[in-house]
C-alpha cells in the first residue's frame, strides 16, 4: 500500500465522527444522510473522492486535530438522495487550521508519516503478530466459537501496526493516541502491551472455566 503524497499541505473536507478512529488501509462503510454531508459527498465525488475522518470525544465534545484521509471506493444512492459509501483509509493528517465551517468543515491539513528509523522492527512486529494469535485462540476457546484471523494480515511492521490498531474494540481514545504516534516501534510496543494484558486476562478466564468444567 502506498500512502505517500507529493502534496505536503492541502485543503480537505472533514467529517467528525463520535468515537471512531480510521487507520491507513482500513475499510470504513458509511451511511450519509445529513444534508450537509450529502452536499460534501456530491462535491467529493466530482473531485478526488477524498475527505478526512476526525474522532470526536463525546465526553468532552472535542474534535481531534489528527485524523485519517478516507477515499470513496464505492457509492450507492437511494431514491431520497441518501448515500451508502465504502471508503478506504489513506494518509494520516494534522489539521493546521479550519478554512470553512459551513455547510461542512474544510481544513488546511498537512500529511503525517512515521519518522524513518534504522531499527530492525521485525522482532517486535513478530511478537505483536504472535500475541494477536494468542488472543484469538483464547477468545475462541473461551466462547466456543470458531474465530479465525484473515490470511492477509500485513507483514510490514508499519502496516501491521495500523491493522492491529484498527481492530481494537471500544478504546477510541487509545486508538487516537496510536494514530497520532509517528514512531512505528512505539506504536507496536504499545500494541504489544495492550495485547499482553488482554491475553493474560483471557488466559485467567479460560483457566477458571476449565477448572469448573
Amino acid at each position: 500500500m502506498a500512502f505517500s503524497s507529493s502534496v505536503a499541505v492541502r485543503e480537505l473536507p472533514l467529517f467528525p465522527l463520535p468515537e471512531l478512529v480510521l487507520f491507513p488501509g482500513a475499510p470504513l462503510p458509511l451511511h450519509i444522510f445529513e444534508f450537509r454531508y450529502r452536499i460534501m459527498m456530491n462535491t467529493i465525488l466530482q473531485s478526488d473522492r477524498r475527505f478526512g475522518i476526525l474522532m470526536v470525544d463525546p465526553a468532552e465534545g472535542k474534535v481531534a486535530s489528527v485524523g485519517c484521509c478516507a477515499e470513496v471506493i464505492y457509492h450507492e444512492r437511494t431514491s431520497d438522495d441518501r448515500m451508502y459509501i465504502k471508503t478506504l483509509g489513506q494518509q494520516r493528517f494534522r489539521v493546521l487550521e479550519y478554512v470553512r465551517e459551513k455547510p461542512y468543515y474544510v481544513g488546511l491539513v498537512e500529511w503525517l508519516e512515521d519518522h524513518p528509523t534504522d531499527q530492525d522492527l521485525r522482532g517486535i512486529a513478530s511478537n505483536v503478530d504472535q500475541l494477536l494469535r494468542d488472543v484469538v485462540r483464547l477468545s475462541a476457546k473461551l466462547t466456543g466459537q470458531d474465530i479465525e484471523l484473515p490470511d492477509d494480515i500485513p507483514d510490514l511492521p508499519i502496516e501491521l501496526s495500523y491493522w492491529v490498531a484498527g481492530k481494537l474494540q471500544g478504546v477510541a481514545r487509545e486508538q487516537q493516541l496510536l494514530l497520532e504516534l509517528q514512531d512505528t516501534a512505539a506504536r507496536l510496543e504499545r500494541e504489544a502491551e495492550i495485547l499482553t494484558s488482554t491475553r493474560n486476562h483471557l488466559a485467567a478466564r479460560t483457566a477458571l472455566k476449565d477448572a469448573f468444567d
